[in-house]
């Protein structure tokens, strides 16, 4: 959703790296966010096939394996070591914004099983819509008028997608937008941690307690893999890292409001993936739908530009 382990859809899907480097190259910036947004469009559909033959808890308990042990080894080389990047006065916090990321990723792989790609992703694009409309409430920022008019708009566009009116409608379409709000949630309280911890602390607690939360739970469920399957779950890991640092270098080469657009890349990718591997077809309201989704996102993301 996104974009994932850290940032769905969307991380997807991880926190934003504070940048090194000068901000100045934004063609960079926007082809590294592209290049993410296709590498995390193959995370999602590994996960759809993996989850729709063994256990959710147990593929996500392998993939955070895998990213604790990425944030793990990034803390060991940053300066001060392990010790000085876990070091934190809002541990509960920082735990809390963990378990409620593995958490979310568990809601939405299990919505690409049961509704499949194309819908579950562009449900699940709403979530900068959510952020701004809770920002107010959570943070105590300003959401002006023009803002909530697009969060209106966009949450129609969701209404169009899930279509509640038509027919019986069925429960579990929601799912993906509960992704969201989850997601829009670990966004905010990801922002109000970054007012005392740097998003080196936020990254590894991100990692290191998602990955404890989710071994306790999966553990349990654990299912023997074939061979072939061992394959595409040392893919999604992999590509887990690679999605993480293509997002770092492209924060670093550009201003997240330059770039940000281009996340809803991820959208197109899904959906062809959906479309042609996994046979899905896109409906004539999820298309109408998600394009009012973007638009409305697209327009809030202007409007925090102009307003920064």
């Amino acid at each position: 959703m996104t974009m994932r382990p850290d940032a769905k859809i969307l991380e997807p899907h991880p926190p934003r790296i504070t940048p090194i480097t000068q901000k100045n190259n934004v063609t960079a910036g926007v082809l590294l966010m592209i290049a993410a947004t296709v590498v995390f469009a193959m995370q999602d559909g590994i996960s759809r096939h993996l989850a729709g033959q063994y256990n959710t808890f147990m593929v996500i308990m392998v993939r955070y394996w895998f990213f604790a042990l990425f944030v793990i080894a990034l803390a060991a080389r940053a300066p001060g070591g392990i010790r000085a990047t876990a070091r934190t006065d809002q541990l509960g916090l920082q735990i809390f914004r963990g378990v409620l990321l593995v958490a979310e990723i568990c809601v939405a792989v299990y919505a690409f099983t049961v509704l499949g790609l194309v819908e579950s992703v562009a449900v699940f694009i709403c979530y900068p819509l959510l952020v701004a409309a809770l920002s107010g409430p959570v943070l105590g920022e300003q959401v002006g008028w023009r803002r909530w008019a697009a969060i209106s708009v966009g949450l129609i566009g969701v209404l169009i997608i899930l279509q509640p009116g038509i027919g019986v409608f069925d429960p579990l379409a929601i799912i993906p937008f509960i992704s969201a709000l989850m997601f829009a949630l670990y966004g905010l309280i990801t922002r109000y941690a970054a007012r005392r911890d740097s998003t080196a602390t936020s990254f590894f607690w991100t990692g290191v307690a998602g990955m404890v939360a989710m071994t306790l739970v999966g553990m349990w469920h654990w299912e023997p893999m074939s061979q072939g399957d061992w394959m595409w779950m040392a893919i999604l890991c992999v590509t887990g890292v690679i999605g993480h640092w293509l997002l770092i270098k492209c924060y670093e080469m550009a201003e997240a409001s330059a770039v940000q657009p281009f996340a809803y890349f991820h959208l197109i990718w899904a959906a062809a993936l959906g479309v042609i591997v996994f046979g899905e077809v896109i409906r004539t309201n999820v298309a109408i739908g998600a394009s009012i989704i973007v638009a409305a996102g697209l327009f809030t993301l202007w409007r925090e530009r102009v307003k920064g």
